[in-house]
């Protein structure tokens, strides 16, 4: 298929969707109820194109597109390969969602700013798209930093003392991993590659010893701040004073997201699964991811905030997607790339469930719950579904992953992965399911339960997306047929 109907057109348009509404939302602030609209058609004809290509990407097609010649030889440049396709997906789906989301939380709250929000939540899904289908390293990293400097306003939108604290710290922290670490490791790729174009099987097989690659690992993983590994993870809960979809974009639609899809594509696509397997360069990188994905959980016991719980949740999740890698095993690979989708919508459900909490109640903390379940019924049984995810109970699309990545432990005898995942299950589990039973079991010390009538759900904006991504989860575990036949494919290049 050619021509204006191609997969290189449609690979443009994705490209060129949410930037056309970043030009035009900032001239419909004065008129909303249109501003709004442009968000959600945008959103509608991202969704529309993104599953577009999916068909050609299944078929063997890889989609290239070239913006320019940055230097000789590197190009800022963009081709669709199946683990982009993924994260595409995820990125272009639940923008809609979280746009409807948006305008009922925005509005029902009253927040500032509402266009200027709209505008940079517009440029920040741009970015990743951009970097979900970057072909190199150089295109991932001008859209990595533009991801990180586009979020920027959204994590300080309120202005507030903490909120400007927050921002600094995030900006500070993933401004520096990148240039002081992801930086050097790509120019140092460049020269022992002679390229910077990510390739199936990897592109330094043969080009440096086992202790450089070592260390060039080592830099690309805490170079991509965005994945929160330890000890580069603060930024993630100091941008919780961000408004909550705000906070579902950090954490299920694009930021960390961006960061553990980067460190996946970089081990697939530049060292290589079987490269980094032989020559040992990659076993520290289990350790490093299983001491956060535990110490993460240990901490997350002891929030008492809502949202700084589900924060400390989504440091240790998304360890498990770089865990899953560290275990150098194409089934574990597979349930890495898998855990990426199924942690996407099962979080961005329990941040969106915490932001109709607030929103209905104005409660924010985890003690202030006791039976709120029969007042919120709709709020908390999807929140209750988005913790059986996380926790990885079937059949909810959490248990997928987790079971790859168990399969990819013991094909490899890797034990300490085994006993990460099933200790880190246990802990999901201690810090999830009190909320479910607080919410439902617990007598409310307020009257403001069963019997209360204070508040009941928070408008239908907000809580039909909540419900519609708690379906999702169910969804995609009794048909994961997309994201598994990608995940395949990525290891085909």
């Amino acid at each position: 298929m050619s021509g204006w109907w191609g997969p290189e057109m449609l690979l443009l348009a994705a490209l060129l969707a949410p930037l056309a509404a970043a030009v035009l939302i900032p001239f419909l602030g004065s008129v909303p109820n249109l501003r709004e609209a442009v968000t959600l058609l945008a959103a509608a004809l991202l969704a529309v194109f993104v599953w577009s290509l999916l068909p050609h990407v299944l078929a063997g097609e890889r989609p290239e597109w070239t913006l320019t010649q940055a230097l000789p030889g590197i190009a800022i440049a963009f081709r669709v390969e199946p683990l982009g396709m993924l994260f595409a997906l995820v990125a272009g789906s639940l923008w809609f969602v979280n746009s409807v989301y948006s305008i009922g939380y925005m509005r029902a709250n009253n927040e500032p700013r509402q266009t200027s929000y709209y505008a940079f939540f517009a440029i920040a899904i741009a970015a990743t798209i951009a970097l979900a289908f970057a072909k190199n390293l150089l295109t991932l990293f001008i859209f990595y930093e533009a991801l990180t400097l586009s979020t920027f306003p959204l994590v300080t939108h309120k202005r507030s003392p903490e909120a400007i604290s927050g921002g600094r710290i995030y900006l500070s922290l993933l401004i520096g991993t990148s240039m002081v670490l992801l930086l050097p490791a790509i120019v140092w790729t460049g020269f022992l590659a002679g390229t910077l174009d990510f390739a199936a099987g990897g592109i330094l097989a043969g080009k440096a010893g086992d202790g450089m690659l070592a260390v060039l690992l080592a830099l690309y993983v805490f170079g991509i701040g965005k994945a929160a590994l330890m000890p580069f993870h603060f930024w993630l809960p100091a941008a919780m004073v961000a408004p909550t979809p705000v906070s579902a974009l950090l954490h299920a639609v694009a930021v960390v997201k961006a960061g553990v899809f980067a460190v996946l594509k970089v081990i697939v696509y530049v060292f290589g699964i079987g490269t980094l397997a032989e020559s040992g360069a990659g076993e520290w990188l289990a350790w490093a991811a299983g001491f956060t994905v535990i110490a993460a959980s240990l901490v997350a016991l002891r929030q008492t905030n809502l949202k700084k719980r589900l924060a400390y949740s989504t440091v240790s999740q998304l360890s498990y997607v770089v865990l899953a890698a560290a275990i150098l095993m194409p089934i574990s690979a597979v349930g890495a790339a898998m855990h990426i989708a199924a942690h996407a919508v099962a979080k961005i459900t329990l941040f969106f469930a915490a932001g109709s909490i607030y929103t209905a109640s104005h409660k924010t903390e985890i003690g202030e719950l006791d039976g709120i379940g029969w007042r919120m019924p709709w709020t908390m049984g999807a929140f209750g579904i988005g913790a059986l995810a996380m926790i990885g109970v079937p059949p909810t699309a959490g248990f997928l992953g987790k079971w790859f990545m168990l399969q990819g432990g013991v094909a490899t005898a890797n034990w300490l992965a085994v006993a990460v995942i099933v200790v880190s299950t246990i802990l999901n589990a201690s810090y999830f399911l009190p909320i479910v039973w607080r919410a439902f079991l617990a007598e409310p010390a307020d009257g403001d339960g069963k019997g209360g009538h204070k508040h009941g759900e928070a408008p239908f904006a907000v809580v039909a997306p909540l419900v519609f991504t708690a379906a999702m989860t169910l969804v995609l575990f009794f048909w994961p047929d997309v994201p598994f036949a990608l995940a395949q494919l990525m290891l085909k290049g």
